[in-house]
């Protein structure tokens, strides 16, 4: 049974806490906060079960998307959501020090240098592998994928 530990309103109020940022920014921080915390909470690819949040993520044509926060957010079209102060739950520490880090690495990218970032990794592409480049697909990014090659790097970089 999978242990989602957090909301996703929660984790999205954290991002929005550290500064404005476009939608397409919010979901690809969405997406390597969910991605590099299922490599740190998980032990291998067979058996997933700890999640941040309960939410997938899609290959669509601008990067991984949860349809649900596009939807949230799709009348802002290339504006930035505002910065808002933080009131959600406390994070435990290990999702805190993984959020930070998160904010650290990509933080400082625009929401199309993100999209360009995540076009050149496994997850993204594998998922997109029968689409052409501006078809639209709701196809799934499926966790063992982000598993393996975020572990994968997360190995090489620790050699």
């Amino acid at each position: 049974m999978a242990n989602y530990k957090y909301q996703i309103e929660d984790v999205i109020a954290w991002f929005l806490s550290k500064g404005s940022m476009t939608p397409k920014k919010l979901q690809k921080l969405l997406y390597y906060a969910y991605s590099w915390d299922m490599v740190f909470e998980n032990e291998d690819s067979e058996s997933l079960d700890t999640f941040l949040f309960n939410r997938k993520f899609q290959a669509w044509v601008h990067g991984p998307v949860i349809p649900e926060v596009w939807r949230e957010y799709r009348s802002l079209g290339w504006n930035e959501i505002d910065q808002n102060e933080y009131k959600g739950p406390e994070f435990d520490e290990d999702t805190l020090d993984t959020l930070e880090q998160v904010w650290e690495e990509y933080g400082q990218f625009n929401g199309n240098q993100l999209e360009s970032i995540t076009h050149q990794e496994e997850p993204w592409k594998l998922a997109r592998k029968d689409c052409l480049p501006l078809d639209r697909s709701a196809t799934p990014i499926c966790d063992k994928d982000i598993f393996q090659y975020y572990g994968k790097r997360l190995v090489e970089e620790n050699v």
